[in-house]
């Protein structure tokens, strides 16, 4: 996909963890359509091309279930190459009589729902970026009944096989404690406002509708989950080049934000303890 690929950043795989691996891993495969890419003792990493990995799934002890009023995921959203893409998964989630969400964002035309742990989902088509409104830097967005027939015509004559190899993790979205020192960590991290919302931020490199969505939904000021509840380990950030990376990692250090680096991947923080890998590929 356009955005999700040089010479943007972009977000690639979204660690979860899970109370259940078979649990999800059976939803993550006969709901989604995810295929393994790779099987562990306690962890399986998931792909829709057969490369590279979108999701990884992590059981460990002591798990708790989900908390409510915290930061953290609020959903990862997968982009599918087509509208016809989008018809056929919602014609199998009919079909599962799966609980869903809808949306016509302008932007793009999306599906919600949620996993066996509450993590959210999304999945969505984005419209050609030339039928996009830019007004000045922000882009015009909204949340508006989909055309559900619309879109279920469109995908009457392709047959669901599982998630489309040209998938892709096309964003991220979060809860956030505060608008304002999230918005200067992401803008350390290079990416731009393009859409303000009530409550909300959508940034983005490259003048993409948005790669991280922000909100503070969850409460003005929500505190971190505990390591021990399930919910996102960790996201990555894809750099297109080294330069980019390390202008990056200057202005993480110019404002103080935490930093490391484990086996040659960068590793940081955003305000509301929302762990981020930052690597090039």
């Amino acid at each position: 996909m356009k955005y999700q690929n040089k010479p943007y950043t972009y977000v690639e795989l979204v660690e979860l963890k899970v109370m259940d691996l078979e649990r999800s891993l059976s939803f993550y495969e006969n709901i989604i359509g995810f295929k393994v890419l790779k099987k562990m003792d306690n962890k399986v990493l998931l792909t829709a091309d057969g490369e590279t990995a979108l999701v990884s799934l992590e059981q460990r002890a002591n798990l708790e279930p989900k908390q409510q009023r915290t930061t953290g995921l609020y959903h990862f959203a997968l982009l599918l190459p087509s509208r016809e893409d989008l018809g056929a998964i919602l014609k199998h989630f009919i079909e599962l009589r799966m609980p869903l969400g809808s949306a016509d964002h302008l932007v793009s035309e999306a599906l919600y729902l949620n996993d066996p742990d509450g993590n959210g989902i999304e999945i969505y088509r984005d419209r050609p970026d030339t039928e996009w409104t830019w007004k000045n830097d922000h882009v015009d967005m909204a949340t508006l009944a989909i055309d559900a027939q619309g879109v279920l015509a469109e995908g009457a004559s392709k047959k669901w096989v599982g998630l489309p190899e040209d998938t892709v993790m096309g964003h991220i979205h979060l809860h956030v404690a505060n608008l304002d020192s999230t918005e200067k960590f992401y803008r350390a991290l290079g990416f731009e406002v393009v859409t303000p919302y009530p409550g909300a931020l959508f940034m983005a490199t490259g003048k993409y509708h948005h790669h991280i969505g922000l909100n503070t939904w969850n409460g003005e000021g929500a505190p971190a989950a505990p390591e021990n509840i399930v919910g996102m380990e960790a996201y990555t950030l894809v750099y297109p080049s080294n330069e980019e990376l390390h202008a990056a990692l200057e202005s993480l250090k110019g404002i103080e934000a935490p930093l490391i680096e484990e086996n040659g991947v960068y590793i940081t923080k955003d305000p509301s303890q929302n762990k981020i890998k930052l690597i090039v590929k």
